[in-house]
C-alpha cells in the first residue's frame, strides 16, 4: 500500500472535505482518504489499480487540484 499527503490549496470548508473524500473513496484501489480544511491537505492510502496519476486527475476534475 502507498500513502501520500497532497497539498490542495482550494480546500476551504467541510463541503470541500466531503466532496473530496466521497469522490476519491469510490476509486478502485483507494483504501482511505482524509481531507483537512485547516491544513489544506489530503492524505490517501491506495494500492493498484489506483495510481497517483488517477488521483491527481480526479482531484483536478472535481476542481480541487493538488500542488
Amino acid at each position: 500500500m502507498t500513502t501520500a499527503k497532497l497539498s490542495v490549496p482550494t480546500i476551504s470548508c467541510n463541503h470541500c472535505v466531503s466532496a473530496i473524500e466521497s469522490e476519491l473513496i469510490e476509486m478502485d484501489g483507494i483504501r482511505s482518504v482524509k481531507a483537512d480544511d485547516r491544513t489544506k491537505t489530503v492524505t490517501i492510502d491506495w494500492e493498484k489499480p489506483a495510481t497517483m496519476e488517477n488521483i491527481l486527475a480526479t482531484l483536478k476534475e472535481i476542481n480541487y487540484p493538488a500542488q
